[in-house]
């Protein structure tokens, strides 16, 4: 194949760098700085996207079904319904509500949410959260036990074993429209205090068990059931089914997806903005490719008017240039590759930009590599060198044979 051959020594330098050899040069560095810089910044947002996905799976609920008004009869049909489900690890009914915790003249307003706690599953990842006390939710004491956050254990000076007192934000507001209401009021014991990844749920909840929840916030119902499934990726599977079997107004159901969907579209959002922002680079550096073809057209013109001459097709004129444009595009797409890999690989093993793990809840900036980003990347660099090689290539074609040899 004589035509990659040409292509190759075109690429090639003699005695001395000329300006072509060095756009070419400065092409090829273009893309590997590109491709390099695309692989490492998507593995990062991969590594920080399945970071703030492991989070949000260990403190929610895989699926949350909410009640809006759902009778007796129907709230015994999705506990049969989720008991017969084999994806299905652990569920229970929970109640949510409003309230205002005091401790002498500090006091803070936060949901309580009560809950049905299975010793053998935790089912709402509290327990790995817990830095003191323990999660002990039984309701046979004559003070109800509270579970709150740190921030909670600060701001309102409490430590375990203290004891909060907690009023329904909703019979306050009832008493306030009519004077002879008492609110509901309960005496809690600090019975664990915890601290999970998510600032805002620290300041947003404490948890009870779900009796003393009901008599704090005078409520016979409940607000829905939370579930956990034996693999989460299965959960809108799971959504469609329980719709299926309970076509039902009064519910509404949400995968952990859907209660995290306005933060996976912002970190997509910014995936893309990111990828296109780097993707420039290399558009940029293409574009180089096109001027030096260009230039190189130009200063091979006899070349081209000679092989003509000796019976070479239009056709083997073109892949001479479109062999050049890609090679530069080979070059600079393999070596951006490579380092690429390579940094992400060594920020795996040996942490080369760590965090300090005081202030964050990592020790190490997170580098993840998915297979189809190392497919596309490489695709895409390649497809944008092709692209700018083109155009130079169909121009050398179009060269008058005689013209191209006449006054050489």
């Amino acid at each position: 194949m004589f035509e990659f051959f040409i292509a190759k020594k075109y690429l090639r330098t003699k005695n001395k760098l000329n300006f072509i050899s060095i756009i070419s040069i400065l092409s090829a560095l273009g893309i590997t700085i590109g491709v390099a810089a695309l692989i490492i910044v998507i593995s990062v947002f991969n590594g920080f996207g399945d970071l703030a996905k492991k989070m949000l799976i260990e403190s929610q609920p895989h699926i949350r079904i909410n009640n809006k008004s759902v009778v007796n009869d129907e709230i015994d049909g999705i506990q049969l319904l989720l008991k017969s489900n084999k994806q299905v690890s652990a569920f229970s009914p929970y109640l949510q509500g409003k309230i205002v915790l005091t401790n002498k003249k500090q006091y803070q307003i936060l949901d309580v949410k009560g809950l049905q706690r299975d010793e053998k599953d935790d089912l709402w990842g509290i327990e790995n959260n817990l830095i003191s006390g323990n999660l002990d939710f039984s309701n046979n004491a004559k003070t109800p036990k509270l579970l709150v956050s740190l921030t909670t254990a600060i701001k309102l000076s409490v430590r375990i074993g203290d004891t909060l007192t907690a009023t329904s934000l909703k019979s306050i507001e009832n008493m306030i429209t009519n004077f002879l209401v008492i609110p509901n009021t309960q005496i809690f014991i600090v019975s664990g205090i915890y601290k999970s990844n998510s600032k805002s749920n620290d300041d947003m909840f404490a948890y009870t068990n779900l009796n003393s929840a009901k008599r704090l916030l005078g409520s016979s119902n409940i607000s829905g059931f939370e579930v956990k499934l034996h693999d989460y990726e299965t959960a809108k599977q799971v959504k469609d089914e329980i719709e299926r079997k309970i076509a039902s107004d009064n519910i509404s159901i949400q995968t952990w997806y859907d209660m995290n969907k306005e933060f996976y579209n912002v970190l997509q959002l910014e995936r893309w903005g990111a990828f296109i922002l780097l993707l420039l680079i290399i558009s940029v550096a293409t574009f180089n490719i096109l001027g030096s073809l260009t230039m190189s057209v130009i200063e091979k013109r006899r070349d081209i008017g000679i092989l003509r001459s000796m019976g070479a097709s239009k056709n083997s004129i073109l892949k001479i240039f479109m062999f050049e444009g890609i090679l530069i595009g080979i070059i600079g797409t393999v070596s951006g590759f490579l380092i690429g890999i390579v940094i992400c690989y060594l920020q795996i093993e040996f942490k080369l930009y760590p965090l300090d793990p005081m202030k964050y809840i990592i020790d190490a900036i997170p580098v993840k590599l998915h297979t189809s980003d190392l497919i596309i990347i490489p695709i895409v660099s390649m497809l944008l060198s092709f692209l700018a090689a083109l155009y130079p290539a169909k121009r050398a074609v179009k060269l008058n044979v005689i013209d191209t040899i006449k006054y050489e």
